[in-house]
C-alpha cells in the first residue's frame, strides 16, 4: 500500500514486535499538522506553570509577612492583602491558562482522531473482499474504537501531563538550587529517580497482563456480535444456554486477567507512595533542620513542603500515565496495522478511468484460483456482446458467481498469461481504475444485505442524490411500490439489521430496484429472482428485460426457466465451459443441459400436482 505520506508502508510480519518508537513515529506527522497550535498550547502551559510555582512563592511572602516581629505597623494590614489578592490572581490564571490550552488544543486532538479514523475507514473499504470474509468485526471493530480513543489520550497524557510536569520540575530545581543548598536539589532528584525506575519496570512487567485482557476483551466482543448477527440460527438451534456459556467462559477468562493486573497494579501504587512518602520526609527534615538553625525560614519550610505536594500530585500519576500510554501506543499500532494491510487488488499507478462506449464484456482464456490449492476456473472464454444477455447455468461450485467477482474486481485475474484477461470493450479492466469499472456495473445479488435503515435509503444506495420520485419510480419498476404503500411508515420503514424486518423476497426487490436506480451499462443478475414466488418471479422478469433492452447482461441462474431467451447460455461444470449456445440448441443437443431442464420440468410439474 503507498503510504499517506509518500512511502510504502509494509505490514508487519506475524509475529513481529513493533517498538513504541516506531508507533509514536507513524503517529507524529499527524499531529505535525496541527504544529501552531501546538505551539500556542505550550505557550499557555508554560504559564499555568509559571503561575503555579509562584503559588507556594507568594505562600512563603504571607507567612514570613505573619510571623510577629516587633516593629509590626500599618504594613501588617497592607502587604497581606496584596499577598493573598496576588495568591487568589495565581490561583485563578493556573486554572485560566490550563484551560486555554485544552482549548486551543481540542480541535487539534479531534483533527487527529478524525483524520486517522476516516483514513482506515477507507482502507478498509479499499481491502479485498477475501480480507473482509475472513475478517472478525467484533474484535476489528474494538481495534477501530480503541485506536481512536488512544489517539485522545495519548495526545492527553503527554501534551497535558508528561510536558507540563517537566516544565514544573525544572522550574522547582531551579527554584530550589537558588533559594538554598544543592542538598534538596539532589534529594528531589534521587527520589525522582527511584520513583521513574521503580514506575517504568513495574509497569512493564504488568503490561503483558493489560495486554492480555485487551485480546481477552477483543474476544468476547468478537463471540457477542457473531452471536447477535445469528440471532436467527441460534433460536432455530435452540442454542442460548450454549451461546451463553461460550460467552461466560470468555468472561470468566477476562475476570482472571483483571484481577492479575488489578493485584499488580496494587503493588504498584503501593511502592510509589512509599517512595514519595520517603522524599517528602528527607526534604522536611533538612527544612527542618535549616529552620531551627536559621538558615531559613517558616515561611521557607512552607514552600518547600507546598513546592513537593504539587510536584508529587502529577507524578503520583505517573504510573497511570506511563501505563496508559503505552495501552494508547499498543492501540495504536494495532489501528496502523489496518492501515498498513495491503491492497489485494490495487489500482495500477495512474490507472485511468474506464471509458465504455458499446459496453462488450469479453472473458479471455482466464483461470483463477483462490488459493493456489483451490482453482476454481480454468481456461474460461466468452464474449457477451452489447445490448445482449448472456446466461452462465451449472451446478454449485462450477465457478458461476466467481465470474461475476471478477468482473467487479473483487479480486484479479494473474498478470501472467496462464491467468488470462477481462475486457470492457477492449480495456482490460486491470489497467483502469476499480471505481469506474463498479460504476459502470449493476448487480442484483442473490444474497441481498441492507442497511439498518429506511426502504428509501436502501433503493437511493444505487445512485446517491436521486430524487424521492426516482426511488418510487425505481420501485415500481421492482413490482415493491405498493408493498412499501402499504405498510404505516411508507418508504420510511426501517428495514432493521441486514433487513431482517423484510421477506427474502421483498429483500430481493428491493436490489432489483436499486440496480435499476443506478441504470448502468452493464448488469448482472446473480440468481435475481432466486427468493421470489412465481407469480412475481413471472412480473419480474418482465421488468428485468425491459431494464436489460440496451444493456449488456450477464445473468448467473439457477431456474432455467428465467434465462430461455438469452443470446447465448453457458453451461459450467467444475470450473469449465463444457456447453453453449441458445435454449433451443442446447436441447436439441441433448446434453447437460438437456438434462437439467428435463429434471427442473418434472420438479415443477410434481410441484403444480401437489398444489392441486
Amino acid at each position: 500500500m503507498r503510504g499517506m505520506h509518500g512511502g510504502t508502508a509494509a505490514a508487519p510480519r506475524p509475529g513481529e514486535q513493533v517498538s513504541d518508537w516506531q508507533t509514536l513515529r507513524r503517529f507524529l506527522p499527524y499531529v505535525w499538522e496541527w504544529r501552531w497550535r501546538a505551539a500556542a498550547a505550550l505557550l499557555f502551559m508554560v504559564g499555568a506553570k509559571l503561575a503555579n510555582v509562584g503559588v507556594p512563592v507568594l505562600l512563603k511572602s504571607l507567612v514570613d509577612r505573619l510571623t510577629p516581629r516587633p516593629d509590626l505597623g500599618t504594613a501588617l494590614l497592607v502587604v497581606p492583602i496584596g499577598l493573598i489578592v496576588a495568591y487568589g490572581a495565581l490561583r485563578v490564571s493556573t486554572t485560566l491558562f490550563t484551560e486555554l490550552r485544552e482549548l486551543i488544543f481540542a480541535r487539534a486532538t479531534e483533527g487527529v482522531a478524525r483524520k486517522i479514523s476516516l483514513q482506515t475507514f477507507r482502507h478498509l473499504h479499499d481491502l479485498s473482499l477475501r480480507f473482509h470474509l475472513e475478517r472478525q468485526t467484533g474484535g476489528m471493530t474494538r481495534d477501530i474504537e480503541r485506536g481512536t480513543r488512544a489517539v485522545g489520550s495519548l495526545i492527553s497524557y503527554s501534551l497535558y501531563t508528561i510536558i507540563p510536569t517537566l516544565i514544573e520540575l525544572g522550574l522547582v530545581l531551579t527554584l530550589l538550587g537558588t533559594r538554598f543548598d544543592q542538598g534538596f536539589v539532589w534529594i528531589t532528584l534521587a527520589a525522582l529517580a527511584v520513583y521513574i525506575v521503580y514506575t517504568v519496570s513495574i509497569t512493564q512487567w504488568r503490561t503483558r497482563w493489560r495486554r492480555e485482557m485487551n485480546e481477552l476483551d477483543s474476544k468476547a466482543h468478537t463471540k457477542a456480535i457473531d452471536s447477535l448477527l445469528n440471532y436467527e440460527t441460534v433460536k432455530y438451534f435452540n442454542n442460548e444456554d450454549f451461546e451463553a456459556r461460550r460467552y461466560d467462559e470468555s468472561l470468566e477468562r477476562l475476570r482472571r486477567a483483571a484481577l492479575r493486573s488489578q493485584s499488580t497494579l496494587s503493588l504498584l501504587n503501593t511502592g510509589q507512595q512509599l517512595i514519595i512518602a520517603a522524599g517528602l520526609v528527607a526534604m522536611l527534615w533538612r527544612a527542618t533542620q535549616g529552620v531551627t538553625a536559621g538558615r531559613m525560614t517558616l515561611g521557607d519550610l512552607v514552600m518547600v513542603n507546598a513546592l513537593m505536594i504539587q510536584l508529587y500530585i502529577p507524578l503520583n500519576f505517573l504510573g497511570v500515565i506511563y501505563r496508559e500510554i503505552k495501552q494508547s501506543l499498543t492501540d495504536l499500532h494495532r489501528m496502523f496495522t489496518l492501515l498498513e494491510r495491503e491492497r489485494e487488488v490495487p489500482d495500477a499507478p495512474g490507472a485511468p478511468a474506464l471509458q465504455v462506449t458499446r459496453g462488450e464484456v469479453h472473458f479471455d482464456h482466464v483461470s483463477f484460483a483462490y488459493t493456489p490449492r483451490r482453482p476454481i476456473l480454468h481456461d474460461v472464454s466468452f464474449t457477451i456482446p452489447p445490448g445482449r444477455m448472456v446466461a452462465v447455468v451449472g451446478p454449485s461450485g462450477a465457478g458461476k458467481s466467481t465470474l461475476a467477482r471478477l468482473l467487479f474486481r473483487f479480486y484479479d485475474v494473474s498478470n501472467s498469461s496462464e491467468g488470462g484477461s477481462i475486457t470492457i470493450d477492449g480495456q482490460d479492466i486491470r489497467t483502469v481504475t476499480q471505481a469506474s469499472v463498479r460504476q459502470a456495473i449493476g448487480i442484483v445479488p442473490q444474497d441481498t444485505v441492507l442497511f439498518n435503515d429506511t426502504i428509501a435509503y436502501n433503493i437511493a444506495y444505487g445512485r446517491v442524490g436521486a430524487t424521492q420520485q426516482e426511488v418510487e419510480a425505481a420501485a415500481r419498476a421492482a413490482r415493491i411500490h405498493d408493498f412499501i404503500m402499504s405498510t404505516p411508515e411508507g418508504y420510511a420503514t426501517m428495514v432493521g439489521e441486514r433487513g431482517l424486518k423484510l421477506s427474502g423476497g421483498e429483500k430481493q426487490r428491493v436490489a432489483i430496484a436499486r440496480a435499476l436506480l443506478k441504470n448502468p451499462p452493464i448488469l448482472v443478475f446473480d440468481e435475481a429472482t432466486s427468493a421470489l414466488d412465481s407469480a412475481n418471479e413471472r412480473a419480474i422478469q418482465a421488468e428485468l428485460r425491459a431494464a436489460a433492452v440496451g444493456k449488456t447482461v450477464l445473468v448467473v441462474a439457477h431456474r432455467l426457466s428465467t434465462i430461455v431467451e438469452a443470446h447465448e447460455i453457458l453451461v459450467m461444470d467444475a470450473g469449465r465451459i463444457v456447453e453453449r449456445g441458445t435454449h433451443g440448441e442446447l436441447l436439441a443437443a441433448g446434453g447437460a443441459y438437456a438434462r437439467m431442464w428435463a429434471l427442473q420440468s418434472a420438479e415443477r410439474e410434481a410441484a403444480t400436482q401437489g398444489a392441486l
